[in-house]
C-alpha cells in the first residue's frame, strides 16, 4: 500500500501491484508535485500517465485538480489494481488503457495533454525514451507548453533532451532521478 499525498484524496491509501512494478515512493511523489505546483496550476489539466503501474502519479494529479488522466499500462494485473484504485478513490476523469506505451501513443490522441508522467521500467533505454518523446509530438499528444516528467534510475546517464524540449533542473532522490522538460512554443 501507498497513499495519495495531497488534494481531495490526500491521505487515502491505494494498492500497489504485488510484482512487476516499481511504485514511485511517497517522498519522490511529494517532491515531484511540489516542483510541478510551484510552476504549474494543475487545475483542469489533461494528464497522460505512461507505464502507470498502480496509477499513483496520475491519481495524485487528479486529486490535486487535474480534469482528466489517461493511464497506460501493459500489465493486466497492474491495470486491474489501478482500476480498483480509481474506483476506491472515486475520482472522476480517469480512463485506463491497457497496452504498450508505443501502441497507445501511435494510435494518436483525441486532444493534446498538458502533463505527461512517465515512469518506465529502469531498463528502458534512452533510445526508447527518445522515441516516446517523438511519438508524443508526432501523434498529437503534446503541444507547445506540454510538460513531461520522466522518472529514471539515478545511476543511468541523464537524458539529452531533443532540441524542441526545454529541460528543467534535474532532481535526484536516492536512487531515483526526475527529468522534466517543457515542449517549446
Amino acid at each position: 500500500m501507498t497513499r495519495i499525498i495531497g488534494g481531495v484524496a490526500g491521505g487515502r491509501r491505494i494498492a500497489v501491484p504485488p510484482r512487476g512494478t516499481r511504485p514511485t515512493t511517497e517522498r519522490v511523489r511529494e517532491s515531484l508535485f511540489n516542483v510541478l505546483t510551484a510552476r504549474l496550476d494543475l487545475t483542469g489539466m489533461a494528464v497522460l500517465d505512461l507505464y502507470a503501474g498502480s496509477g499513483a502519479l496520475g491519481l495524485e494529479a487528479l486529486s490535486r485538480g487535474a480534469a482528466t488522466a489517461l493511464f497506460v499500462e501493459s500489465g493486466r494485473q497492474a491495470a486491474d489494481v489501478m482500476a480498483g484504485n480509481i474506483a476506491a478513490l472515486g475520482l472522476s476523469g480517469a480512463t485506463v488503457r491497457r497496452g504498450s506505451v508505443a501502441a497507445v501513443l501511435t494510435a494518436g490522441a483525441a486532444a493534446p495533454v498538458d502533463l505527461v508522467l512517465a515512469d518506465p521500467p529502469y531498463d528502458v533505454d534512452a533510445v526508447e525514451i527518445e522515441a516516446m518523446l517523438q511519438a508524443l509530438i508526432t501523434h498529437g499528444w503534446a503541444t507547445a507548453s506540454t510538460v513531461v516528467v520522466l522518472e529514471r534510475a539515478a545511476s543511468t546517464s541523464p537524458l539529452t533532451w531533443p532540441a524542441n524540449w526545454r529541460p528543467w533542473p534535474r532532481r535526484v532522490y536516492g536512487d531515483t532521478r526526475l527529468e522534466i522538460a517543457e515542449l517549446a512554443r
